[in-house]
């Protein structure tokens, strides 16, 4: 079927002059290229930056406190205090 003179594109109607090679449509600017190594740049340095805060924070993470280990070292201290006691009272020879 062919179409009628009102369903024309742009593209139909653009001439031959402006049409660039296919050649230098493949190639990207020198603004394009500069874009791209920027972006990449900050995405590289995003990603270095995550990782390094995430390492930080999984490294000064600490344990959750455990009843156990502090009861244990009250009574560490205690034995300690008391064995101090016992010190001072022995009589000097």
């Amino acid at each position: 079927m062919s179409e009628g003179p009102g369903l024309e594109t742009y593209a139909d109607r653009a001439s031959p002059l402006l049409a660039e090679p296919a050649a230098e449509q493949a190639m990207p600017s020198t603004r394009e290229v500069m874009l791209r190594r920027t972006l990449l740049f900050f995405g590289i340095a995003a990603i270095s930056a995550g990782c390094a805060f995430l390492f930080v924070r999984v490294t000064l993470l600490r344990p959750p406190a455990d009843p156990t280990t502090e009861r244990i070292q009250q009574l560490i201290d205690e034995a300690n205090r008391l064995l101090a006691q016992l010190d001072d009272k022995k009589p000097d020879s």
